[in-house]
């Protein structure tokens, strides 16, 4: 039995451009071979087995950006399995990773050379190239910072912004990718410090490294001085003086080791700082070959990969950095009253900087659009039933996986932001 296997080297790509051109235009959706039967929005595994009946085996290759079982890649592996298992094992994963096939800032580049065919894309890398995902990033500043609540809206609402914003849709079109899932995050970015630092008085002068733009004026805003250190670079900065903070999440401090080194965190649940976020793309050339069924079940299985990033991946990395803050000696600390004033002074400028920028269309737009999804989306949380009992110096005990179901919270994002969008 032959497998389909969209990778192609470069010489059968370039041949193959005249027919592919041909079968867009057979198509007004451009994706021709994306014909055949496909299910309905609520298909049963079983329903999902008969459709992949007579497809012939797909094979995608792809990658995670961390080691095997490592809780920081947990959510692509389960969206993996997630896909295999409903497919009934026709379409199956040639995965590398630790990022083996493309570091980050090259995995855009890896799913339209044919290295890649899946790919965690992180346009936060390219802000030039990416000017309408840079602006999501910014707006993000309107996003709740709770470790239960804040965490679901902050990785909702930029979705739903995104989809309704043509001008980001475009840059992935235009790149030809296809564009899976727009933002998703490693949880709220925190000021993560040698010693306590959470009024102005504390983190003026503060050297803090940053990893964007935004992060960097809202460092300076709290009167700190942001200066750019290698991400490999930071643990031994913070542990030789070199640098007095980092800005950055738990997800990434537990990976990169640094709380022994930084403690004392800085993480308000009111007034936060802007995000880091990624997305989830495929290669267009990829998308167009599957068959419809395919495409369906990657979308639909999409609440997988949702569900796992809130409970398996962020919320398990802030019980372990609750647990390495306590353990370091550390506390996490919410903004003294004059600097929470001073970083919700800045993040206004921020977003109203954005409003007057070219970054897409109709600025003024955007940042209303983002107040009122960001808003839309705290109802919603709230609604769903889910709280913060507890603040993060206390999540390390508190927290298990019968505490919290994200899956009614991933099914409500789906029919919200993804479902107008599913494949048909």
């Amino acid at each position: 039995m032959t497998s389909h296997r969209p990778r192609r080297s470069w010489f059968t790509a370039l041949a193959m451009l005249p027919a592919l051109g041909l079968a867009a235009c057979a198509s007004d959706s451009g994706t021709a071979a994306s014909s055949g039967a496909g299910v309905d929005h609520g298909a049963s595994q079983e329903d999902y087995a008969e459709a992949f009946a007579d497809v012939e085996p797909i094979v995608l290759n792809t990658q995670t950006p961390a080691p095997k079982g490592s809780v920081t890649g947990s959510y692509m592996e389960l969206y993996l399995d997630a896909v295999e298992e409903w497919s009934d094992g026709k379409i199956t994963f040639e995965t590398s990773y630790s990022n083996a096939i493309a570091p980050p800032e090259e995995i855009d580049d890896a799913l339209v050379d044919g290295r890649l065919d899946l790919g965690l894309v992180l346009p936060i890398y390219e802000p030039s190239e990416y000017p309408a995902s840079a602006a999501l990033m910014e707006a993000s500043v309107l996003s709740d910072h709770g470790p239960i609540t804040g965490t679901l809206q902050q990785n909702a609402w930029p979705n739903e912004l995104a989809f309704s914003t043509p001008e980001v849709l475009a840059e992935f079109e235009d790149n030809d990718m296809k564009l899976m899932l727009p933002f998703y995050t490693s949880g709220s970015n925190a000021l993560l410090c040698s010693e306590p630092r959470n009024d102005l008085a504390d983190v003026k002068g503060a050297q803090i490294s940053v990893g964007g733009a935004s992060v960097g004026v809202q460092a300076a805003g709290l009167g700190g001085s942001p200066v750019s250190v290698q991400y490999t670079e930071i643990f031994e900065s913070l542990e030789r003086g070199v640098i007095d903070c980092s800005m950055i999440s738990m997800n990434v401090a537990v990976l990169a080791g640094i709380i022994d080194a930084a403690p004392h965190v800085t993480l308000d649940p009111e007034v936060g700082l802007a995000l880091s976020p990624g997305g989830m793309a495929m290669s267009q050339a990829t998308w167009d070959e599957l068959p419809l069924v395919a495409q369906q079940l990657m979308w639909d299985r999409l609440d997988v990969f949702v569900a796992g990033n809130v409970a398996d991946k962020i919320w398990s990395s802030t019980v372990q950095a609750s647990t390495t803050v306590a353990e370091a000696g550390g506390s996490f600390s919410p903004l003294s009253p004059d600097a929470r004033k001073a970083l919700a002074a800045t993040n206004e400028k921020l977003l109203a900087e954005l409003a007057a920028s070219d970054k897409v269309s109709d600025g003024e737009a955007f940042v209303a659009d983002a107040r009122a999804s960001s808003e839309k989306w705290r109802d919603l949380v709230a609604e769903l039933g889910y709280t913060d009992e507890v603040d993060y110096n206390d999540f390390g005990e508190w927290y298990s996986e019968d505490k919290v179901d994200a899956q009614e919270y991933a099914d409500t994002f789906f029919e919200e932001i993804l479902l107008p969008h599913r494949p048909a």
